[in-house]
């Protein structure tokens, strides 16, 4: 299906490519343990800690995966001035990441989503996090260290990785938006219910199939392929968005673009594998997506990869980035 040559090009573009990360950041905190009992005080299974580990989450596992498929990734969010903001930027600077586009508030705290592992199952998760707007102060530093971005460096593609955390909004949306087009820089947005109406003029717009049915508000039958491409076709004339990827988990993923003025779409099936954890699967589809539209990328290529990526990270407990090599050998068997 592919052209192997092509494809190892493709793969090879990713190091020279600087990706702009926009979204709601937080920490991934793990809990590791084993079970061999039930609680005598409720009908809980014991969790009997081996191992705690914190990891980049949110916006940050795109940033993660960008920076594992060889690409550089800059960050711009904002986190709480303390205990897990310090942790965060601890983690960013382990990874070698820039953190210049970070801004610390003390208005918010760090989101942080603790999951208790259990024999290797997740079995619990507690969220710490606040889900208001940013106050005028942060939505101001948060525009202004985008706009020095932009001009100090080449950036090739923007992701909003939007989490309804607070840190994106209609107005920050409109600014970065207009501000991508005046540079020639697509714009990828992996959105949810908040803003999902307002992201205007984007190049590639991609939902999961809930969020795309809380977002227009009406209901979507996944076995049905003309309700799929009537819900996006709405979908694309609302937001004038250029492209429209639609994640089905099991049943794979739909792509809705125009070739040469001719509307196309296609559904790809999911690849078959051992799943053990779906966490983050979607932040890695729009990473490779990112990737390969700043690539100069078909979209049906872009999709068949992105497809693949998101269900190789599917075989990993937890929230992992996906593996470049892995990534790469198993798109040359296809």
């Amino acid at each position: 299906m592919f052209d192997k040559e092509k494809i190892v090009k493709l793969f090879d573009t990713f190091n020279n490519l600087n990706v702009l990360i926009i979204g709601d950041v937080m920490v991934d905190s793990y809990l590791w343990g084993t079970v061999d009992r039930i609680s005598p005080e409720a009908p809980v299974p014991v969790v009997s800690i081996t191992k705690r580990e914190n990891r980049l989450g949110g916006a940050a596992n795109v940033a993660l995966n960008i920076k594992s498929l060889g690409a550089k990734p800059i960050l711009c969010s904002v986190v709480g001035n303390d205990a897990k903001g310090e942790e965060f930027i601890s983690l960013l600077q382990k990874e070698g990441m820039d953190i210049s586009g970070i801004i610390k508030s003390n208005k918010r705290i760090t989101t942080t989503k603790f999951r208790v592992i259990g024999n290797n199952m997740q079995l619990l998760r507690v969220d710490e996090e606040t889900d208001v707007d940013l106050s005028d102060e942060n939505k101001k530093s948060l525009f202004h260290k985008f706009s020095e971005i932009i001009e100090k460096k080449k950036i090739d593609v923007i992701i909003f990785q939007d989490y309804d955390k607070g840190v994106i909004d209609e107005e920050l949306i409109a600014e970065v938006v207009f501000v991508a087009n005046e540079h020639n820089i697509p714009v990828a947005v992996d959105p949810k219910r908040r803003n999902f109406l307002s992201y205007k003029g984007v190049t590639l717009f991609k939902p999961n199939l809930k969020e795309l049915r809380e977002g227009l508000k009406i209901d979507i039958d996944r076995k049905n392929p003309d309700d799929l491409k009537n819900a996006v076709a709405g979908l694309k004339s609302k937001l004038d968005a250029k492209m429209v990827m639609i994640t089905l988990s099991e049943d794979g993923i739909f792509i809705d673009y125009n070739d040469n003025g001719d509307r196309q779409t296609l559904l790809f099936p999911s690849y078959v594998r051992t799943i053990s954890d779906v966490s983050g699967a979607g932040d890695t589809v729009i990473s490779v997506a990112s990737l390969c539209l700043a690539a100069g990328c078909n979209p049906a290529t872009m999709a068949n990869i992105a497809n693949l990526a998101g269900g190789l990270v599917c075989e990993e407990v937890g929230v992992v980035p996906i593996n470049k090599e892995k990534l790469l050998k198993e798109t040359l068997k296809l």
